[in-house]
């Protein structure tokens, strides 16, 4: 493991899903799961969500509806936590999620709108 890699990591997934979020996975992760975690937060937040390249709010955005037409919606509400941090507003999701259901199906849009509202409500938006 890449001890800097990972450290950034680490950082930028706090800073995007929270230390609740986070600590969680943390918590959770035993002697199996820890391996993914570490490659998780090394990779996908050190490596990629580090780069220079593309803001994290439009991170976020691709993120929603590649997590979306995937239909992983534990990810997705996850992912909907992060992307109001890095200033997506409920628009913008509006027009995502409308465009998933176009390109995806109209049950996996529906499922976005569900899932988004749900985080809403927790979240008191």
């Amino acid at each position: 493991m890449n001890k800097e890699l990972f450290d950034k990591g680490m950082k930028i997934r706090r800073e995007v899903l929270g230390d609740r979020a986070v600590d969680t996975a943390m918590k959770n992760a035993d002697d199996f799961f820890m391996p993914f975690q570490e490659f998780v937060t090394q990779y996908c937040w050190g490596e990629v969500w580090g780069r220079p390249g593309l803001e994290r709010k439009t991170r976020s955005l691709l993120n929603l509806a590649m997590i979306a037409a995937l239909n992983r919606p534990s990810e997705l509400k996850l992912h909907i936590k992060g992307a109001l941090n890095n200033g997506v507003t409920k628009e913008e999701m509006v027009e995502i999620f409308l465009q998933v259901a176009v390109y995806a199906g109209v049950p996996a849009g529906l499922e976005c709108f569900r899932l988004a509202r749900d985080v809403f409500s927790q979240e008191a938006i």
